[in-house]
């Protein structure tokens, strides 16, 4: 790229650029440059430089561009090396086969929590709109709220502040008051819940995982339609979910 006058607008507008082919898929240059408000030659410029690198494509036919799959291996380098996924595979691979249900684990990431791995239902299930290296919001979810628990008030409420909180569904929290509520209400039983906050139909049971720092910076839940989902079978996965902590974390000290 010859455009160096700000090397840090430069790193910004070509993750940006990134960023908006990982949300939309495949773009024309016209599309991107609108969606990025910047002119087509800065966008084409780029493009270009991302193509060099091999983390961009253009499809011959339609001209628009698309990310490699060059980007899903820097993923995959980064999930092999976190030793979690390793330690916890074989517990939550149980606590699926056990529960019937999904499972997944995630990763405390500044005020979001990422799906690094996930064992899906054994049965007939609903698909989930999860999937390994998405982000959800800490303030929306089981396994955000298992997570904060542990924290501080003062680190919850800084979270908070940072977090663009908003009416996902009918059911999302969305006062800070009552969002503390639920707070205390995971620090008395030792697991959270999302009762449909993030995705209408679906709740979720969450436990903390410390890491070898001996902070809980992971989680792991177990999420199913809310018709298998009642108060009574949340109590029963309770048990589950509870053990299945106790023996990840066993592993890991």
């Amino acid at each position: 790229m010859t455009d160096t006058k700000n090397p840090i607008q430069v790193s910004e507008r070509i993750f940006h650029t990134i960023e908006c082919l990982a949300q939309n898929g495949a773009m024309g240059l016209q599309e991107l440059s609108t969606a990025l408000d910047l002119n087509k030659s800065t966008v084409h410029r780029i493009l270009n430089s991302l193509i060099c690198m091999d983390y961009v494509r253009q499809d011959p036919e339609t001209a628009k561009y698309s990310l490699s799959f060059k980007i899903c291996g820097l993923s995959n380098q980064i999930l092999s090396q976190n030793s979690m996924i390793d330690i916890a595979r074989p517990f939550i691979k149980e606590l699926s086969a056990n529960s019937g249900e999904t499972v997944h684990l995630v990763q405390l990431d500044g005020i979001n929590a990422t799906y690094i791995d996930k064992v899906e239902a054994s049965r007939n299930s609903v698909r989930m709109i999860s999937m390994v290296g998405k982000s959800i919001p800490l303030y929306c979810s089981g396994v955000g709220k298992a997570i904060l628990a542990d924290m501080p008030d003062a680190k919850i409420e800084s979270i908070w502040k940072q977090s663009f909180i908003q009416q996902l569904t009918e059911h999302t929290v969305t006062r800070f008051v009552d969002f503390m509520n639920l707070i205390e209400e995971t620090r008395r039983t030792g697991y959270a819940l999302d009762n449909e906050e993030n995705e209408i139909g679906v709740r979720c049971i969450a436990v903390s995982l410390k890491g070898y720092n001996g902070k809980s910076t992971y989680a792991i839940s177990i999420s199913a339609p809310k018709d298998r989902m009642s108060d009574a079978r949340i109590l029963q996965l309770r048990e589950m979910i509870l053990k299945t902590k106790h023996q990840i974390e066993s592993n890991i000290y």
